[in-house]
């Protein structure tokens, strides 16, 4: 198991993390199999986007449709619930099978976190299952 910890900059973001996570699995030894990628947070996620220019803020502009503006109770900020609300829809993990040391994603593919209540620091585990 290893650790990548993101900084995120902005309330709202899209940040491509492929290279990190493919530099910890070509440092790991492991040449093939499954990478899990797991956020420990409940307002980002984890996914895989296109991001040509501007896609990354059509998304966030979707998410913000999704969720519909109501009262809500949540004790500690109410004001957050729609974060928790889309990070829960979009989910914290994700798992991508990796090859030659590198992961196997389309052509158009990025693994991507999604930040909804930033700027914050964000920890991912990352678990490598090794193809025998």
């Amino acid at each position: 198991m290893d650790e990548i910890t993101i900084k995120t900059s902005k309330k709202k973001e899209i940040i491509d993390i492929t290279d990190t996570v493919n530099g910890k699995i070509e440092g790991s030894g492991k040449e093939n199999g499954l990478c899990n990628i797991f956020i420990l947070h409940t307002t980002a996620s984890i996914a895989t986007a296109d991001l040509d220019p501007g896609t990354d803020l059509d998304m966030l502009d979707a998410f913000d449709k999704i969720v519909p503006k109501l009262i809500y109770r949540h004790p500690h900020d109410p004001g957050h619930v729609p974060d928790h609300i889309i990070s829960t829809i979009l989910g914290a993990s994700l798992a991508v099978p990796f090859a030659n040391k590198k992961l196997s994603l389309g052509e158009w593919q990025k693994i991507v976190l999604i930040e909804m209540n930033g700027p914050r620091k964000r920890n991912i585990v990352l678990s490598l299952l090794e193809e025998k």
